[in-house]
C-alpha cells in the first residue's frame, strides 16, 4: 500500500490550497481515508476523515474552511483548504485504515498506512 501526498506550498493568510492523496494497493472501497497534520514541536492531530460509506468528519478547527473530495475510481482523496490561517502551518499527512469502522477516526493509531507528508506554510 502506498500513499503519496501532493499540493503543499506557501500561501498567505486567507488563501487556499488543495492537497491531493493518491493511493495504491488498497483493495475495495471499504476503507477509511484521513488527513492529519503535525506542526513543528507538536503532536500529530486529526484534520478530516472520509469514511467508507461516504460520511465525512472534520476537526472543529477546520470545520467550515476545509472540504474533502474522495474519488474511489481514481483512489484519491483531496482536501480543499480555504481561509487558511498561520496556525494551519504544518506537515499534512494522508492516512488509510483497512477497517471500515474505527473506534476513533481522530486517533492516528487507528490508521494502518501513511504518506510521507507535504508541507503547508501559511504566512501572516
Amino acid at each position: 500500500v502506498r500513499l503519496v501526498e501532493s499540493g503543499g506550498g506557501l500561501v498567505q493568510a486567507g488563501g487556499s490550497l488543495r492537497l491531493s492523496c493518491a493511493t495504491s494497493g488498497l483493495t475495495g472501497n471499504t476503507y477509511t481515508l484521513g488527513w492529519f497534520r503535525q506542526a513543528l514541536g507538536k503532536e500529530r492531530e486529526f484534520v478530516a476523515a472520509s469514511k467508507w460509506n461516504g460520511a465525512l468528519q472534520f476537526a472543529d478547527y477546520v470545520k467550515g474552511r476545509f472540504m474533502l473530495s474522495r474519488d474511489n475510481t481514481k483512489n484519491t482523496v483531496d482536501v480543499q483548504m480555504n481561509s487558511l490561517k498561520p496556525e494551519d502551518t504544518a506537515v499534512y499527512f494522508c492516512a488509510a485504515a483497512r477497517r471500515n469502522f474505527l473506534i476513533s477516526y481522530t486517533d492516528p493509531k487507528e490508521y494502518d498506512y501513511w504518506g510521507q507528508g507535504t508541507q503547508v506554510t501559511v504566512s501572516p
